[in-house]
């Protein structure tokens, strides 16, 4: 897997939390659902290039 992918997927998550975060001060719903599913998507996809490199050994 990529190295680019990894940092990719992990900010995908990272912005989700960002997100997530501004939408509870500010009290935008809608934004902190969006947050929690960038989250939820950041961290499958790093789960799956976890499981990739595992067979890779």
């Amino acid at each position: 897997m990529a190295t680019e992918d990894k940092a990719a997927h992990k900010a995908t998550e990272v912005k989700g939390n960002v997100k997530e975060n501004l939408g509870k001060v500010t009290g935008d719903r809608e934004m902190e659902a969006e947050g929690k599913g960038d989250q939820a998507k950041g961290n499958l996809k790093q789960a799956g290039d976890k499981v990739k490199d595992a067979f890779k050994k």
